[in-house]
């Protein structure tokens, strides 16, 4: 034969050809925690909230150590992640209410993660608590990318895990619970306090969170046959205290000492008759969601072809007498919590699986932001859709490979809620300025703090005194970064 090949070979090499270039493109689910603090999980080195199935997810994928959220607080976070551009560039940069539900909206003209996707050819879906625009507007998630959207639009409305109706895309789908059980509440008049069955009006009959993530799992069920882009943005475990029973009462058994909230004070969310166990009960009713999606992943057998992403969208809630952050040591040693930018505000667990891609049981110590997550996903599914070009994310692929990845550049955060914060994380420094919103008659000089994290994780020392030029370089970086806001303003003073 003349030919250089033979028939038969020619063919193998067609049909290998062929069926590389049909490989289907990996599935992506995204869990997104509200307010889960750094150290709560056990693969994390919680000791008394349990959370089986998350920590299970650590020993199959790679662990975190260095992980930051999109912001402080939750709209602002979820806005980084969405877009990939930090809060000096990301249009949302706090929470804004608008009446009568949700938040200002994310603008069409911004390239979201869902949008990539669906030009991709994936399905999309979103689950839980969305925050990024009213129902109707260019931020409505069904505007933004998303096929399909279950959940909650507003943010406040969720602050009650038993209301009368949920999103399903573009329609309210009622509940049943009749009354609904507001977010924020106090005992009724004349109750005990110390009486639980005072605390019997704040329990509803439809847990909110239990009929999202049955959507979630009918669409990994509907689209098993296709690739897909979940994203899981859970309520949990984000006050108020709701709970079911059944989830709540293992916690009972253990006969913390628990005193109740009461919300004496006039603020807070609504009451509990044992908080310390209804917030670990919370966190562990999400880790069970979470186990409901990775077995049925499992048993569908797309295990290989699904990448699944754990993390939060910002550090344990401040509010002490609701969630006991000394008791669960929430952060650890870390300084700060929501609304902070200081590490235990900002520093939250981040868990990726992908079997034969992600080594199991892997650690990386590599800093990364919310805003690494668009490039470093457009990469890992093979995206040819362009990204914006002001997009700030790093992409982190060679990290979850296990490969050799070069320190990325400096991490930059801004917050104009809690008084106007900066922070910028260069190499092993992290400078931070507080109160940059001056009122009154506060004149004093803007001072940036300068902490040694390879040391000092706690933030105690402050080194700005010693290391003028590194503040100087901080500062110079707090300044490029930084883009006017005319809705989210930070007067920046030198």
């Amino acid at each position: 034969m003349n030919n250089r090949f033979s028939f038969p070979f020619l063919l193998f090499l067609f049909f290998f050809s062929f069926c590389t270039s049909k490989a289907r493109k990996p599935n992506v689910i995204f869990i997104l925690a509200d307010d889960l603090g750094y150290n709560e999980l056990g693969s994390y080195g919680q000791k008394k909230i349990r959370t089986p199935h998350l920590d299970q997810l650590a020993k199959d994928g790679m662990r975190f150590t260095r992980n930051y959220s999109g912001n402080a607080v939750c709209a602002p976070s979820r806005c980084v992640l969405m877009t990939g551009k930090h809060p000096g560039h990301a249009f949302i940069r706090n929470n804004g209410e608008i009446k009568p539900e949700g938040q200002r909206p994310i603008p069409l003209n911004e390239l979201t993660m869902a949008e990539v996707f669906k030009k991709e050819g994936y399905m999309t879906g979103a689950f839980g608590k969305w925050g990024l625009g009213s129902p109707g507007t260019e931020g409505d998630p069904m505007n933004q990318g998303f096929d399909r959207f279950y959940g909650y639009n507003c943010q406040r409305h969720a602050h009650s895990y038993y209301p009368d109706y949920l999103w399903s895309d573009r329609d309210r789908i009622p509940l049943k619970n009749n009354p609904p059980v507001p977010g924020h509440a106090s005992l009724s008049t004349g109750a005990d306090p110390q009486d639980p069955k005072s605390y019997e009006i704040f329990k509803g009959k439809d847990f909110s969170s239990d009929r999202i993530n049955e959507q979630a799992l009918k669409f990994i069920k509907d689209n098993k046959d296709k690739p897909f882009f979940l994203y899981y943005p859970t309520l949990i475990p984000h006050v108020a205290l709701h709970v079911p029973d059944d989830e709540l009462k293992p916690y009972l058994k253990l006969k913390w000492n628990d005193p109740p909230f009461t919300r004496s004070q006039g603020y807070g969310y609504t009451p509990h008759f044992t908080p310390r166990a209804a917030y670990a009960a919370m966190i562990t009713r999400m880790d069970r969601y979470v186990g409901n999606m990775v077995n049925l992943i499992e048993r569908l057998g797309l295990t290989e072809d699904t990448i699944v992403i754990f993390t939060s969208d910002n550090g344990t809630t401040h509010l002490k007498l609701e969630v006991d952050y000394d008791f669960f040591d929430s952060v650890g040693d870390l300084r700060g919590l929501k609304g902070s930018l200081y590490e235990g505000g900002i520093r939250v667990p981040l868990i990726a699986k992908w079997p034969g891609k992600i080594k199991a049981g892997s650690v990386s110590n590599q800093r990364t932001g919310f805003e690494d997550w668009m490039v470093t996903l457009h990469d890992l599914i093979g995206a040819k859709t362009p990204l914006d070009a002001e997009h700030d994310g790093f992409n982190i692929t060679l990290d979850l490979l296990g490969k050799n990845n070069a320190n990325r550049p400096p991490l930059y955060r801004e917050f104009s809620g809690y008084g106007g914060q900066q922070a910028v994380w260069m190499g092993k420094w992290k400078g931070i300025r507080q109160k940059m919103l001056r009122k009154g008659k506060n004149h004093d000089p803007l001072k940036i703090e300068l902490y040694d994290l390879s040391k000092d994780e706690s933030e105690s020392e402050d080194l700005a005194q010693k290391h003028p030029a590194v503040v100087n370089q901080i500062k110079d970086i707090m300044v490029k970064e930084h883009i006017p806001s005319k809705e989210f303003p930070i007067k920046i003073i030198d």
